[in-house]
C-alpha cells in the first residue's frame, strides 16, 4: 500500500482509486477532433499507476507513443455519496499537480474497435503526482496555473479558470455514481498543449508556486 506525500504535515492517507476526467477543457477536446460532451467523461487508473517526483515513467514495451497530460489532483478527504455542489469542499483533504500519461496509440486503436482505454491508461508509473498541499492554503482552485516542461521546453501552461467544470461540479457528479472514499484522487482533465514524450525526457509540471512534479522517462 501506497501513501500520499504532504508538503507540510504527517498525514498518512492511502491511495484510493483515481478517477479521471476526460475533455473537461474545450481546447484540448478541440485539439484531440473531439466533441465536447454534455456531461463529464469518467474513466478509472490503478493505484499501481502512482510514482511520485524523482522517480520514472517506465515506456511499456506495448506502446510506441506516449503522451503527456498535465492535470490538477483533488485529494479525497471524506467520504461521501450524491454530494451536493455546495458541500463539495467538505470532502476535500488537498490538492497536487498531477500527470495523466497515456499511451497514446493504444488509446486510438480502441477507440477505433470501441473498446475501453484502460489498458492506454493503466500501465505502472503512468499516474505521476507530487506532494499534496492542504486544502487551506489553496482557497480558490478556479484561477490555478498549470504549466508543463519537457526537458526544459515548454508544452502545456494554462488556467484552471478554463475548465468546463468546476472542482465542487465535478465532485458532486462523480459521487452521484460512485462514492466518494477518504484517500481517492480526481484528475481533472489536461488543457491544451498535449504531446509525445520519449526515453530520456525529463518532465517538469508545476502548479503556481505551490508545487512541483519532476519525472523522467525510462
Amino acid at each position: 500500500m501506497r501513501y500520499y506525500q504532504w508538503n507540510d504535515s504527517e498525514k498518512k492517507i492511502p491511495i484510493g482509486k483515481i478517477i479521471c476526467l476526460a475533455r473537461t477543457y474545450r481546447e484540448h477536446a478541440e485539439e484531440m477532433q473531439a466533441e465536447v460532451p454534455a456531461n463529464p467523461v469518467i474513466f478509472l487508473k490503478p493505484s499501481s499507476a502512482i510514482i511520485f517526483s524523482g522517480e520514472s515513467i517506465h515506456y511499456p514495451k506495448q506502446s510506441y507513443c506516449l503522451h503527456h497530460e498535465i492535470e490538477l489532483g483533488v485529494v479525497i478527504g471524506k467520504p461521501g455519496k450524491d454530494i451536493a455542489i455546495a458541500d463539495a469542499d467538505k470532502h476535500v483533504e488537498g490538492y497536487c499537480v498531477g500527470l495523466d500519461i497515456t499511451a497514446r496509440d493504444l488509446q486510438t486503436n480502441a477507440k477505433q474497435q470501441g473498446l475501453p482505454w484502460t489498458i492506454a491508461k493503466g500501465f505502472d508509473t503512468f499516474a505521476p503526482i507530487s506532494e499534496v498541499i492542504d486544502k487551506k492554503h489553496i482557497p480558490h482552485t478556479q484561477k490555478l496555473t498549470l504549466q508543463l516542461t519537457v526537458n526544459g521546453e515548454q508544452r502545456q501552461m494554462d488556467s484552471t479558470d478554463q475548465l468546463i467544470w468546476t472542482i465542487p461540479d465535478l465532485i458532486s457528479f462523480i459521487s452521484s455514481i460512485m462514492t466518494l472514499e477518504r484517500g481517492d484522487l480526481i484528475l481533472t482533465g489536461t488543457p491544451k498543449g498535449v504531446s509525445e514524450i520519449k526515453k530520456g525526457d525529463l518532465i517538469k509540471a508545476t502548479m503556481n508556486d505551490l508545487c512541483t512534479l519532476q519525472v523522467d522517462v525510462h
